[in-house]
């Protein structure tokens, strides 16, 4: 699903929440519709559209990080850059079809500086007005989608929707209790690992978030079987 930029449903430049955009009972189409035109935060206006979530609104696993970046910024789609490809891949190393995933994340437009050359878009971690102002939306995605699995991917994804003493150091990989979906996990931003000092610390942490995503294929592994087992006695 590919959200554009748009002029429909924009909200005045002064509101601090998206929440009176969201229109009730609608599709992820619909939603996404909305969200290209808002104005809740000041990050639109140096982005070049609203990268909204994408995947089956069936999805089973929704994968929440933090923000678009360059790539995605501009092509309109999450996760398709170089944190997208470790994405993919670690998806692709734990048997999980990313077609089969809901991704999104919790600030849906590009915060960024120049370089010192000004050729290169430089990311920036959003700030907690901005996840603030963000925040409906992907209080709806997740309403919409109602994942069985929901992973918070980084830092800015794990506070935002698990509070701000959960630290991903100490609690990743764990499942925690959230009223959010039966499971719910915290891991790290896949661009982590793009950062890691060398080619032996990159392949570790590589890992180690295969590993967590690991845990959440056999878990899901487990919930289908335990359902096929008991449509055998309906």
């Amino acid at each position: 699903m590919k959200s554009r930029g748009g002029r429909s449903g924009r909200i005045p430049e002064n509101e601090t929440s998206a929440a009176d955009l969201i229109p009730t009972n609608v599709s992820l189409a619909a939603l996404c519709s909305a969200a290209a035109g808002c104005r809740a935060c000041d990050l639109w206006k140096s982005a070049t559209q609203t990268v909204f979530g994408e995947g089956s609104p069936k999805s089973a696993i929704m994968l929440v990080g933090e923000q678009p970046g360059d790539k995605e910024d501009q092509t309109g789609r999450p996760f398709v850059g170089p944190a997208g490809k470790i994405l993919d891949d670690a998806l692709r190393l734990a048997g999980i079809d990313r077609n089969q995933v809901y991704v999104t994340n919790v600030v849906k437009h590009f915060r960024w500086s120049p370089d010192e050359r000004g050729k290169r878009r430089i990311h920036k971690r959003p700030r907690s007005c901005e996840i603030q102002a963000c925040h409906p939306w992907l209080d709806a995605e997740i309403r919409l989608v109602q994942p069985r699995i929901l992973v918070c991917m980084g830092a800015t994804a794990a506070q935002a929707l698990l509070g701000n003493n959960f630290s991903v150091t100490r609690q990743r990989g764990r499942w925690v209790r959230s009223s959010l979906a039966p499971k719910v996990m915290g891991t790290v931003h896949p661009s982590s690992i793009l950062r890691a000092r060398d080619s032996e610390s990159r392949d570790s942490q590589m890992q180690a978030f295969v590993r967590d995503l690991d845990a959440v294929a056999r878990t899901l592994k487990v919930k289908d079987s335990f359902r096929d087992e008991l449509s055998l006695f309906a």
